[in-house]
C-alpha cells in the first residue's frame, strides 16, 4: 500500500483520464480561489473550465471553492458580470457593441450585485448543476444534476430542481454542528490518508475519535 496521499498538484490525478483535473494547479485567474483536491470531470475538454464553466466573470466579485469538491460534467457559474438593465422597456446592453452606443456605457455601471460565490469544503455537484451569482454553498453539501441554485444552501444540505430547493440535510443539527467541529478537510493530508476509510463511510462518532489531538 502506498502510504503518501495523493498529490494536489498533480492536473490528472487519474492515469489515462485526461476528462479529470485538479482545479487548484489549471486556475490562473486571480478572481477563482479554488482548495486542493477539488476536481472537475469533462470530456470535452476539463482544462476549458476557466472560460467554459464560469461565465461572464468580468469581475471584480470571486468565485471560491473549497477542498475536496466533486464538480460533474457541465457545472456552470454564472457571474455577476450576466446581470442587465431591468429597470427601463429593454434589458439589451447597447453600450456593450460599441460604436457611438459605447458613449451610454454608463448606462450599465453600478448594476446590483450579489458578491462573491462561495462554495465550502467537501460538496458534490452532479451533472449540469447551474449555480446562479452571488450564492453561497455549505460544507457537505450535495446538489443534484440538473439543478439551478438561487439561493445559499446549509452545511450539508441537499438540493435538486430548478430553481433548487432544499430536499432535506444529511445528518441532523447536532450532528452537523460536530461535522464542522472536526472539519476534517483541514486535516494534515498525512492525517487523511490514515483515515479514509473512516472519513468515507465511518460514523459522526468514528470522525471524531480519528481527529488530530491537539499538541
Amino acid at each position: 500500500m502506498n502510504p503518501l496521499p495523493a498529490d494536489p498538484t498533480v492536473l490528472h490525478p487519474m492515469p489515462g483520464q485526461p476528462r479529470v483535473v485538479q482545479l487548484q494547479p489549471l486556475v490562473t485567474s486571480p478572481l477563482i480561489e479554488v482548495g486542493a483536491y477539488s476536481y472537475y470531470d469533462d470530456p470535452d475538454d476539463a482544462t476549458a473550465f476557466e472560460t467554459r464553466n464560469v461565465l461572464y466573470h468580468y469581475g471584480p466579485e470571486k468565485l471560491v471553492i473549497g477542498r475536496f469538491c466533486a464538480l460533474g460534467t457541465g457545472v456552470r457559474f454564472i457571474m455577476n458580470g450576466a446581470n442587465h438593465r431591468m429597470d427601463g422597456p429593454s434589458t439589451f446592453p447597447f453600450p456593450t457593441m460599441g460604436g457611438s452606443w459605447a458613449d451610454h456605457f454608463d448606462l450599465l455601471t453600478g448594476l446590483p450585485g450579489r458578491g462573491d460565490t462561495v462554495v465550502g469544503h467537501d460538496v458534490w455537484f452532479g451533472y449540469r448543476v447551474t449555480v446562479m451569482p452571488g450564492v453561497r454553498i455549505g460544507n457537505g453539501a450535495i446538489i443534484a444534476a440538473g439543478s439551478v441554485v438561487t439561493s445559499d444552501v446549509p452545511d450539508y444540505g441537499i438540493v435538486g430542481g430548478n430553481p433548487g430547493k432544499l430536499l432535506r440535510t444529511r445528518y441532523d443539527d447536532a450532528d452537523i454542528a460536530r461535522l464542522l467541529a472536526v472539519a476534517w478537510w483541514d486535516w494534515p493530508a498525512e492525517h487523511i490518508t490514515a483515515h479514509i476509510r473512516t472519513i468515507m463511510s465511518g460514523t459522526v462518532d468514528d470522525l471524531e475519535a480519528a481527529a488530530p489531538q491537539p499538541g
